[in-house]
């Protein structure tokens, strides 16, 4: 009987540290898998700023085509008045 429980209270302590084992390897996956969790995060911004960036640059192109289209088209206007001008100055 002695020798069974003496077997028994071994067979407890390998369980504790089998328990312990298990719960430090648990413990260093969470903080593996928060890790990459931030890391895919990261990345998922950095390409939301970057198609952000694009879009506002060419937004920002846009922009400045839409207003050398208006100059272009101011300086034609002028350049016809001037015409004029000068027709009815003839």
């Amino acid at each position: 009987m002695l020798s069974r429980l003496q077997e028994l209270r071994k067979e407890e302590e390998t369980l504790l540290r089998v328990k312990a084992a298990l719960h430090d390897q648990l413990t260093r996956l969470k903080v593996e898998e928060l890790a990459l969790q931030s890391m895919i995060r990261s990345r998922e911004e950095n390409v939301t700023v970057s198609s952000s960036a694009t879009l506002g640059q060419m937004d920002n192109e846009a922009a400045i085509n839409q207003t050398e289209l208006h100059l272009s088209l101011q300086d034609d206007e002028e350049e016809e008045e001037e015409e004029e001008e000068e027709e009815s100055d003839s």
